[in-house]
């Protein structure tokens, strides 16, 4: 028999990539040119040019049987050691290699953490709207996926509501800033009342009452570099029990290579424990080894800087002619996702709508809550140029826009 669990998975397959299959169908049958998707968070700029460096230096100077070869499970030491320097130098801090896991992208960062501090029937807080897949790992751990709405107003996470939401069975929060459909940056005022909310819990739990274990940050952070003017706290200076997920998958253009980590500060026997769990969790899941070849890459572009102004052109071409359309939306601090407010209720009827005119944004249902759609433009300039006709005439049809 197979796993009845898995199999609704698979049957009820991600609607992002749904929507980015039906693009590539739709480009093979009226041309690329005509087709307007703005569904994969895919970095439309190129990798810097010293990740072809790096790689073309491993090839010539690694042994082959070493370059594509296993490494530790936790990750090159070389690799381990460049992450916690780096953030060392960024943020004050005195990591070792031995608080960084090596990991297959951000999918296993977060899978693994969610799996490293929860058992079965413990419960997860995310702050709606969420990335989908959180929801999958969460209830692949035997653990309950817990929505809290986030400001309807401002797209912050709220302190207040996610106290009202922790119970005795709280094993973690995931937070995700520059936020993934959003992209709000919580603010270091938000995160240290989210924190003090946190802590109170904590001080309960010491004497006995609810769970064994004070309640984990998870701060999922692939887009912590991608943002326009706002500062991105670092949690861990503001929560002692955060660990912290990231990938290269944005940063560097790297979505396809898989390669990421979970930092776990090393404060406590505690925090030993959770890295240790972590460590189990990559072993149970099959995420050990991270790609060897890009892990060196990790080595010698760890400090690379984004190019956020190719993406900061692109927000202001939207933006500004979404407002002219008559559109509202999320003034976007980060990442590379505009949040658009359906023009009816019903984000899916929108959706459905925008297709005549080959217009493919993600409707808001996936992400736990309605009425919004997740427009991506990590895509090429022109490809934002050639849709504005076409989001203009869906305007006009909503009666939103003069003809």
């Amino acid at each position: 028999m197979i796993n009845e669990a898995m199999y609704g998975y698979g049957v009820e397959s991600s609607v992002i990539r749904e929507i980015f299959t039906y693009a590539n169908e739709r480009k093979a049958q009226i041309g690329a040119d005509k087709v307007f998707d703005f569904s994969l968070g895919n970095p439309s700029i190129p990798a810097p040019d010293a990740v072809r460096a790096s790689i073309e230096r491993s090839l010539a100077e690694v042994p082959p049987a070493e370059l594509h070869g296993y490494t530790p499970a936790p990750g090159l030491p070389a690799a381990r050691e460049a992450v916690a320097s780096s953030l060392n130098r960024r943020f004050g801090c005195s990591y070792t290699a031995q608080d960084v896991f090596m990991t297959v992208g951000a999918a296993a960062s977060v899978s693994c953490a969610v799996h490293a501090v929860t058992t079965p029937g413990d419960e997860i807080i995310v702050i709606a709207p969420y990335f989908p897949e959180y929801r999958v790992w969460i209830e692949t751990a035997g653990a309950v996926c817990v929505e809290v709405p986030a400001d309807p107003e401002t797209f912050q996470l709220d302190p207040v509501a996610v106290e009202r939401a922790i119970t005795p069975r709280t094993a973690a929060v995931i937070v995700d800033s520059p936020n993934n459909p959003t992209g709000a940056v919580y603010t270091r005022a938000t995160l240290e009342a989210l924190a003090a909310v946190l802590e109170k819990e904590n001080a309960r739990r010491t004497e006995g009452l609810g769970h064994p274990q004070p309640v984990v940050l998870i701060s999922d952070e692939p887009y912590r570099e991608l943002t326009y003017g706002a500062e991105v706290p670092w949690v861990p200076s503001i929560y002692e029990h955060t660990v912290v997920c990231y990938s290269y998958s944005k940063s560097l253009s790297l979505p396809g290579e898989r390669v990421g980590w979970v930092l776990v500060p090393q404060v406590s026997e505690g925090a030993r424990r959770v890295m240790a769990a972590v460590a189990g969790s990559a072993r149970a899941l099959g995420f050990v080894c991270a790609p060897a070849l890009f892990q060196r890459v990790v080595v010698d572009c760890v400090d690379e800087p984004v190019n956020v102004e190719a993406y900061a052109r692109n927000r202001e071409t939207l933006t500004k002619a979404l407002s002219s359309f008559g559109y509202t939306y999320v003034e976007p601090d980060g990442a590379f996702y505009l949040w658009v407010r359906a023009l009816e209720p019903d984000a899916e009827a929108f959706c459905e709508r925008a297709r005549a005119y080959e217009l493919l944004p993600v409707p808001s249902n996936s992400f736990g809550v309605t009425g919004w759609v997740r427009v991506g433009y990590c895509v090429a300039p022109e490809v934002i140029e050639r849709s504005l006709p076409a989001w203009q005439r869906l305007a006009q049809d909503y009666g939103v826009c003069a003809k």
